[in-house]
């Protein structure tokens, strides 16, 4: 009933919105419409200017993230104008509406005994709801039931204002609506005559609930099959052979030989058939808040008869069924219903939007059958047969693809105890669904949603699941806002030691990916179906090089839909898809890489051994200048990578020697640092850090020296060389990273002090020269002459410079660093104290 409340509102206000161009309104605004809307209220003006200015509030308070307070006297009238029998429903519903928006609050006098009638304590039951009390949720749960049961009005008239409140209150507490004992409720087969509510004066909640479970189950199953009757004006040509009712029809157009459902159709419908509708709504929140999780032994003894057995999808009702508890009528009747609605599934709609209601009926029935089959395992084998045929039908028709997954579900759940094997089912959904539908934003949610299910992740389906992780990515790559969230939640589940490298290259490459599938779907699909893109991209080029042999190789490669456990080098498809680089959708996906990387590593890192960080790093090094070019992704791709690094040569320490002759030549063919230097800066921080024979006892002074050569270059470049476009200014913090590695260098092969301590003189002079202030700011320089000045008194010790700037293991623990008396503070105290006392005693 909120929904259609809000829909309504939304129609009577969408027109005063666009009049008016409403903003941000003050307080001083507000409190003169408030005055206004009270003046009007008191006055009981039920005008067009009254509903004019109560538009306009509820427009106020519901566009506003922020908590609107209307004056009390304000509030009071809008409550006293909701009760009052003499205000039209329109204003009465815009009253409802704005009391909703300021929920919660301490102001409300409303309760259900003041309504005067089933528009109202809808009305008001959703104010109350909306308050947020559980308490008062239940005694808005138990008026409801009852009037419901109590109601002498002709059937359906006051039930649809009501039945919506029901389905409500047991999602919100689902302790208001007990189940009581089970008591056989006799029952005469076929439908029932009209007739009216039976007065239930001292009904328990639990007799209530059982009451009105019996009730839906007559809604579901004992709807009339014949359409309303046309209003007709009984004029002098009205004839009672034109005002008969025909029969309502089905989707096909055919007429209905079974009871009526939600996919019933005909040009009326009578009170029954939309309590029909409305009870199939609420069905599943009634079942799963308010129904028995299980069923008695003795309920299972009288069905015992029936397990095994198939039922016609033209259901009739059971010899037994006039026995059955009230819930238990309720799952028979739903059973029924959900049998009933995928037979009419099948048929062939004649109007697109019977299709789609085709569509999202299927789904909630499957999503009901799997519900009756979890509460009440005997169901299961009467459900079988019907899901299994839907099961081959589905496979075949792509227009069905959201319906595959509940279908999916319920095999995952049940399979094992019905002995099926449902491997078909998957091996469909992770091949082809995402291949055909990854632009389908619903679909791809409620996917990702799927391969969450813990029965997944913990199943024999686990290993399709993680091979199947290049076609998952594709919904990523399209709906990266939405579903970032969602995978970082699901990529420790799909990594593992044998998809981690090229997992990481396809995260890498993620931005090219979404330019893939933009330029693949420019070229496959109909003007008419394609989804909405970036019309001021023009991809001319990028189509015809899609056509090119040599690309269509590295194009399949991207758009593969299993892990292949190969790689391949993509910088030439970069070029080819530079044009789509600006896409709106591809600026998106290079914005959510960063949050994927991390969540990437911080899975990896739990159970990576040396082998895979060393081949982690190393892709590192080889992906940091090979990435697609979109606005601001390579600088926050090197900002993560550069923080990863580090954490894999502290995962594997031996990983700087048994990798040194790589590391050498990144150092060596970079030519200065690219951008911010980030990547250079974690790579020479860590040649410093595990290049030495503590980590590593295989590290030789040869190798030092190596390091020492290709960083003392590195650094000479950098700060001999005059900044230009091809070669940006060098980040002090490069600077000072490369004199703190070849200082520890040097400590560790002590041939090598003398040259830098030259190299650091050199440093410290340049940083105070005139020449280099143009290239760096005063900060930068003074930051660069503490270093090389602090680095220059530890080599003058070099037994000292050794402990501090090469630690054992136990001394580089957190407290040799924090506790004044421990040894390293000592002996950097004792050096400072050394060159001061060295350098008082030069002369002046």
């Amino acid at each position: 009933m909120e929904r259609r409340m809000e829909k309504l509102i939304r129609s009577m206000t969408g027109e005063l919105q666009r009049k008016e161009g409403l903003g941000e309104v003050g307080a001083e605004e507000l409190g003169r419409l408030c005055a206004r809307v009270s003046a009007l209220l008191q006055a009981e003006d039920w005008g067009p200017d009254t509903l004019d200015a109560l538009r306009r509030l509820f427009l106020i308070v519901a566009a506003t993230k922020y908590s609107r307070r209307l004056e009390p006297a304000c509030v009071a009238l809008l409550q006293t104008a909701l009760r009052s029998p003499r205000c039209p429903e329109r204003l009465q519903l815009l009253c409802a509406a704005v009391l909703r928006e300021m929920a919660p609050s301490d102001s409300l006098s409303l309760s259900c005994g003041q309504a005067q009638s089933s528009w109202q304590l809808g009305l008001v039951a959703s104010v109350l709801l909306a308050q947020g009390d559980p308490q008062q949720v239940r005694t808005v749960g138990q008026r409801v039931i009852k009037v419901l049961l109590e109601s002498r009005q002709p059937e359906g008239r006051s039930l649809t204002h009501l039945l919506p409140v029901v389905s409500r209150v047991a999602s919100l507490a689902p302790d208001a609506l007990p189940e009581g004992q089970h008591t056989p409720v006799s029952r005469a087969l076929g439908p029932p005559q009209p007739r009216t509510l039976t007065s239930i004066p001292t009904a328990s909640p639990a007799e209530q609930t059982k009451a009105l479970s019996k009730r839906l189950g007559d809604w579901l199953r004992y709807a009339s099959v014949q359409q309303g009757a046309a209003h007709t004006s009984g004029g002098f040509f009205s004839t009672p052979r034109a005002r008969q009712p025909g029969p309502v029809t089905e989707v096909d157009g055919t007429v209905a030989t079974d009871f009526f459902t939600v996919l019933s159709t005909g040009q009326r419908f009578t009170e029954d058939q939309r309590l029909n509708v409305q009870a199939f709504s609420m069905l599943r929140t009634w079942l799963l808040q308010a129904g028995p999780a299980h069923p008695s032994a003795t309920d299972a003894d009288d069905r015992s008869e029936l397990e095994g057995s198939t039922v016609s999808v033209l259901s009739a009702a059971s010899t037994t069924s006039h026995l059955l508890p009230p819930a238990e009528w309720l799952r028979e009747k739903a059973l029924e219903y959900c049998q009933r609605l995928l037979e009419q599934s099948g048929r062939r709609a004649l109007r697109k939007a019977d299709s789609d209601l085709q569509k999202a009926c299927l789904v909630e029935a499957v999503l009901l059958l799997d519900l009756l089959c979890r509460q009440d395992p005997a169901f299961l084998y009467r459900v079988l047969p019907c899901l299994r045929a839907l099961r081959a039908r589905l496979c075949g028709d792509p227009a069905c693809a959201r319906a595959l997954l509940p279908v999916a579900r319920f095999f995952l759940r049940h399979g094992e105890a019905a002995a099926v094997d449902a491997d078909a089912v998957y091996q469909h959904l992770f091949t082809r669904i995402p291949s055909e539908h990854f632009h389908s934003p619903m679909l791809a949610f409620e996917f990702i949603q799927f391969c969450r299910d813990p029965l997944l992740l913990l199943g024999s389906n686990l290993d399709l699941l993680k091979t199947s992780f290049p076609n998952l990515f594709k919904f990523l790559a399209w709906s990266s806002p939405a579903l970032t969230s969602e995978f970082v939640a699901l990529l420790p589940a799909l990594v593992d030691a044998e998809t981690a490298v090229e997992m990481l290259h396809l995260l890498l490459d993620l931005p090219s990916l979404t330019a893939a599938l933009d330029l693949q779907l420019r070229s496959s699909q109909a003007v008419s179906e394609r989804p909405l893109w970036d019309i001021s991209v023009r991809a001319l080029g990028c189509l015809e090089a899609l056509r090119d042999p040599q690309a269509q190789g590295l194009f399949q490669h991207l758009l593969r839909a299993k892990a292949s456990g190969t790689t391949e080098r993509l910088t030439p498809l970069h070029q080819l898809l530079q044009p789509l680089a600006s896409c709106a959708r591809v600026v998106q996906c290079a914005q959510a890489v960063p949050t994927l990387l991390r969540a990437f590593f911080a899975a990896v890192t739990q159970f990576a051994d040396g082998a895979l960080a060393s081949r982690l790093a190393l892709l590192l090094l080889e992906r940091s200048d090979a990435l697609f070019q979109v606005e601001g992704y390579e600088a926050d791709v090197h900002r993560v990578l550069s923080s990863q690094f580090p954490a894999l040569c502290k995962l594997h320490p031996p990983l700087v020697v048994e990798q040194a002759k790589e590391l050498v030549e990144f150092v060596g063919s970079l030519g200065g640092p690219s951008g911010t230097g980030y990547m250079l800066t974690s790579v020479v921080w860590a040649v410093g850090e595990y290049l030495s024979v503590s980590w590593d006892r295989r590290c030789t002074a040869e190798q030092i020296n190596r390091f020492f050569e290709a960083l003392e270059a590195l650094l000479f470049e950098v700060t001999q060389s005059r900044p230009s476009a091809a070669l940006p200014k060098c980040p002090p913090q490069v600077i000072t990273v490369l004199m703190t590695t070849l200082t520890k260098l040097a400590s560790r092969s002590q041939d090598l002090i003398p040259r830098v301590s030259l190299l650091l003189s050199k440093m410290r002079t340049l940083a105070q020269s005139p020449a280099a202030g143009p290239m760096h700011s005063e900060g930068d320089l003074g930051a660069v002459r503490t270093r090389a000045t602090e680095l220059l008194n530890l080599l003058k010790m070099p037994s000292v410079a050794q402990f501090v700037l090469t630690p054992s293991v136990e001394v580089s623990q957190p407290r040799y660093h924090r506790d004044s008396n421990t040894a390293l503070p000592l002996a950097l105290d004792m050096v400072s104290r050394l060159l001061e006392r060295e350098a008082s005693l030069l002369p002046g």
